[in-house]
């Protein structure tokens, strides 16, 4: 049954990964392409950690046993850095638990969070112990009152946890002990005794934490409804049976002026509830179980934000991610108005979670202290009856999903793993508010998509990171619209657009991004934050791709065509690069469309490759790009280079009406040269040929237009060191026509398809002969190769001698009776049946017919009975034994 289901959902992963909706990015930039700003020092690792902060101007940065303040500008700049070692006593207990001193040993800051105005509150894993301490921003020190840091940060510096400091209070999600085997969810105040999760699986069950946050209603409220705090991570499913683990992403709610239960739930949380995150694709039943990271996008007021989140499969090797969003409503909705789950025992044993139809207590369980409660004297969480306070103790998950919007996710794309996710709302020329959304990869990609009505377009991926490795943790400024990446290695500072990367206006309108606009005057693609409100009204910015509303541009001219030579039978490469990912590359040859099929030509990602270009391939060559705006529903083309293509032909010799000899005297031997001329009145005149290289022409010279010599019979045969060379000839006043000689290309291809065909033929004949000499070896062949493969292996047969022939004869006209000779041959008791005749024939291994020697060349003898009684095959049974002979032969 296991096996069952498990081919069904890897058929079903194929089907997502072939058929599924994926979005590419339209354009891609390297690393080097782009202007970023990194940050990084020697012997330091682990930049996992940041804290951006709008006032100080300031990017904090938690690195392994190091603090760094950076400019928020510009990150190369450091301001100051705090150090924060292990003592040599937690570092021998920490390898003592069997950890590693270079690595797991050392104190890995995970927490930074802004205390107040002067200090930071700081924790780090020290070598398996967790610590927190306070750093003083006026000489960036710390003050040394190490605190105990478990349950705010985690042991192990690569396990998961999420913290965010509220009015004072720091509420963290994280592993209590050492194993990692109790995980909590706690809130720890200076004013407030610790308040945390019940250690059970129905409330947490192997979470991984991944994102913590404050929404706050309190003051917009009009019931009185207490500020919530959100927890999101994945963890084991207890309500869905499956042959393994399944993973269910959760998001979890508690209400901030929560003080836990006077008698039931003393110190827990009495408002702690969770609900289950969908991402999925309906119309494939495909779901996304695990959350990477989340966002909450907030707004004025709380109803209008938007969580977004970046999610993958629980199989990795689907190779998708997806984004979804989710409103505020719907989740409070769910968390307010949702039904309740819990346990049923089945066959005595097994425990299922089901739905809760019994009657719910009032006030209703989970739900934050509002004006309702008041009214009725309940102005805590301490004076919740002990009904409702049992009820969230056994009843903390809800039945109903939270669904994002449109019911699937805003994006997906292929081969991509996102880690980490932040969105910025801007407003763009067109008076409209969007969406842009910024997400990481796993491979130090940086992707930027923004939401439409319709869809979500990619503009652009960018290579944050010089290694491909993680990116652990995104920030965005809103004030410097910066982008901050935090690495194993460093952190790395970007713009949140490269609007200057787009030299056109067609390439500005095409990239969709709000955040960029065509500027006329300049003609350039500029940044409309960069500029006042008075340049917008000049500038072009058209986020539905239409390229109409650019300025007519003229195209390229004869002086823009590049111009290229070749030499015959070489290749050509006709270079052609394409930003745009989404675009298709057309080719135009003498107006003509190129297509793979098209003779010797090979269209790339690169540019063009012709291959032995003939004269038929000299001529014009235009690239276009052609690309699809949707959003316009218009196709749009461009040129974006052009060649023209001619061969370079090798010089041709001036006509000669004179015969030049000239002789070369070398060490090693002499060669001549002799020209021979026909009559001037001969019309046709031979082609030049060369034998091999000319020798250099001699000092001497004679005139040009006298009559030739006549042509010596000495010389008609050349001896083997002459070179022959004859020019061509025809004075100019001459009418004959030139002489029909074959273009050097065509020569070239001509010279390659005879050896060609050459090679073919020797080898097709290779190989019939190989396949005859191992069907005569195999004897599967009739019997002339037969008698050949006998030829060959024995020595002393000779298929020409008469008596083979005869023999070879009497075996085809004898009956099977009269070659057996049933009665001559007596065994050892007597009796010989023609069955046992045959089996002994047979059981010796040999292959050829009886008597004739088992293949042997019969002896001169052969008419002699007695020989052939005693021993029918010619066999020496003492010096050469038959393995294969029945045990009671007579003659062996």
């Amino acid at each position: 049954m296991g096996f069952g289901v498990l081919g069904v959902f890897l058929g079903l992963l194929l089907e997502v990964s072939t058929h599924g909706p994926h979005t590419v990015p339209r354009v891609s930039w390297k690393h080097q392409d782009v202007d970023l700003m990194e940050f990084s020092e020697p012997g330091i690792f682990n930049y996992s950690t940041l804290l951006l902060s709008e006032e100080r101007d300031a990017l904090y940065v938690g690195a392994r046993e190091a603090i760094f303040e950076l400019s928020k500008k510009n990150v190369t700049v450091k301001n100051n850095k705090a150090q924060w070692t292990v003592a040599e006593i937690p570092m021998t207990m920490c390898i003592l638990k069997g950890k590693s001193k270079e690595k797991d040993c050392l104190n890995y800051i995970r927490v930074l969070q802004v205390l107040d105005d002067e200090r930071l509150y700081v924790c780090g894993t020290h070598a398996f112990q967790p610590q927190c301490d306070y750093l003083s921003l006026s000489d960036f020190s710390l003050a040394g009152r190490a605190e105990d840091g478990r349950g705010k940060c985690s042991f192990d510096p690569s396990q998961s946890f999420t913290t965010v400091m509220v009015d004072g209070e720091l509420y963290s999600g994280t592993a209590y002990n050492f194993l990692g085997s109790e995980p909590i969810i706690s809130r720890y105040s200076p004013s407030q005794s610790l308040l945390r999760t019940e250690y059970s699986t129905s409330w947490l069950n192997e979470p991984s934490f991944v994102f913590a946050d404050v929404v706050r209603e309190g003051a917009n409220s009009a019931d009185g409804e207490d500020d919530k705090i959100y927890y999101f991570f994945t963890e084991v499913s207890v309500e869905y049976e499956f042959f393994g683990k399944l993973l269910i992403p959760r998001v979890a709610r508690v209400c901030k002026g929560d003080l836990g239960g006077q008698r039931t739930l003393q110190k827990k949380w009495t408002s702690f509830l969770k609900a289950k995150l969908v991402c999925s694709m309906p119309e494939l039943n495909f779901v996304f179980n695990v959350v990477h990271d989340v966002f909450i996008l907030k707004a004025a007021d709380w109803r209008e934000t938007v969580i977004y989140g970046v999610f993958t499969s629980q199989w990795g090797n689907v190779g998708l991610s997806a984004v979804c969003a989710y409103n505020m409503t719907m989740v409070e909705e769910v968390f307010s108005k949702g039904k309740y789950m819990q346990k049923a025992t089945v066959e005595q044993s097994h425990t299922k979670w089901v739905r809760y139809n019994g009657i719910t207590p009032s006030p209703r369980p989970g739900a934050c202290i509002n004006n309702l409660n008041r009214q009725h004297n309940i102005s805590s969480s301490l004076y919740l009856p002990d009904k409702t306070l049992q009820f969230v103790k056994d009843h903390p998950l809800l039945e109903d999903p939270v669904l994002p919007i449109g019911n699937r996710p805003r994006f997906i794309t292929k081969d991509v793993n996102y880690t980490q996710i932040v969105v910025e709302r801007i407003r763009a020329l067109d008076g409209n508010i969007y969406d842009v959304i910024f997400t990481g990869t796993d491979k130090g990609l940086l992707h930027k998509a923004v939401v439409f009505k319709e869809d979500v377009h990619i503009v652009e991926e960018i290579q944050l990171l010089k290694n491909s490795e993680t990116i652990k943790n995104l920030l965005l400024s809103l004030q410097t619209k910066s982008l901050y990446a935090g690495s194993d290695s460093g952190v790395v500072q970007s713009p949140t657009a490269f609007c200057d990367k787009y030299l056109s206006c067609d390439e500005c309108i095409l990239a969709r991004d709000p955040y960029c606009a065509w500027d006329p005057h300049t003609t350039v693609c500029v940044n409309i934050f960069d500029t006042s409100n008075q340049e917008h009204r000049d500038q072009i910015q058209s986020l539905d791709g239409d390229v109409d509303k650019c300025p007519s541009v003229p195209g390229l001219s004869a002086q823009d065509y590049q111009r290229v030579t070749v030499k015959p039978g070489s290749s050509a490469e006709l270079p052609c690069l394409v930003h745009s990912n989404l675009a298709q590359v057309m080719w135009k040859f003498n107006g003509s469309t190129l297509t793979e099929a098209s003779r010797f030509h090979l269209i790339g990602e690169t540019g063009l490759l012709i291959y032995s270009v003939a004269p038929e391939d000299q001529g014009q060559y235009e690239c276009w790009s052609l690309e699809w705006a949707p959003a316009a529903g218009k196709n749009f083309s461009r040129q974006l280079v052009g060649y023209f293509l001619t061969l370079k032909l090798p010089p041709r010799l001036p006509y000669q009406a004179v015969q030049t000899t000239t002789t070369l005297r070398t060490s090693l031997g002499t060669q001549e040269m002799t020209s021979s001329q026909a009559s001037e009145g001969n019309g046709n005149t031979a082609r030049p040929q060369l034998t091999s290289a000319p020798a250099p022409p001699s000092s001497s010279s004679t005139p040009l237009f006298t009559s030739p010599p006549q042509t010596d019979s000495s010389l008609t045969s050349t001896p083997s060191n002459t070179i022959r060379y004859q020019p061509k000839h025809l004075p100019p006043s001459s009418n004959a026509p030139l002489p029909e000689t074959k273009d050097p290309a065509a020569e070239y291809l001509q010279h390659n398809n005879s050896t060609a065909l050459l090679f073919l033929f020797l080898l097709f004949f290779l190989l019939f002969m190989a396949a005859l000499a191992y069907n005569c070896y195999m004897q599967y062949l009739p019997a002339p190769c037969l008698k050949l493969r006998a030829a060959l292996l024995g020595n002393k047969k000779n298929p020409n001698q008469p008596e083979y022939q005869a023999c070879e004869a009497g075996l085809i006209e004898m009956p099977v009776t009269e070659k057996l000779d049933l009665t001559e041959r007596p065994t050892q008791n007597g009796k010989h049946t023609a069955q046992n005749q045959l089996r002994a024939l047979r059981d010796t291994g040999y292959e050829t017919e009886p008597e004739c020697s088992n293949g042997r060349i019969p002896s001169h003898s052969f008419g002699d009975d007695s020989s052939s009684k005693e021993k029918p095959f010619d066999i020496d049974c003492e010096s050469q034994p038959i393995e294969f002979a029945d045990a009671d032969d007579p003659y062996c």
